[in-house]
């Protein structure tokens, strides 16, 4: 994976703080940024479940 496809998350955003003085608009961009991540996480646990399960079934034969 090259980096520049990673996806950004804001430099600022910290998990947990307080979110009182952050606009809606930019609480629906790190929502955007975090569904993302979740995503690209997601599609990353599949891909090594599916190789895990390959090398499983090459050496059970």
């Amino acid at each position: 994976m090259d980096l520049d496809d990673a996806p950004k998350k804001p430099a600022n955003m910290v998990i947990g703080e307080n979110l009182d003085a952050i606009s809606v608009a930019e609480l629906e961009q790190r929502i955007q940024a975090l569904d993302s991540e979740i995503l690209r996480l997601k599609a990353e646990i599949a891909r090594k479940q599916a190789s895990r399960s390959a090398a499983d079934a090459f050496f059970r034969n």
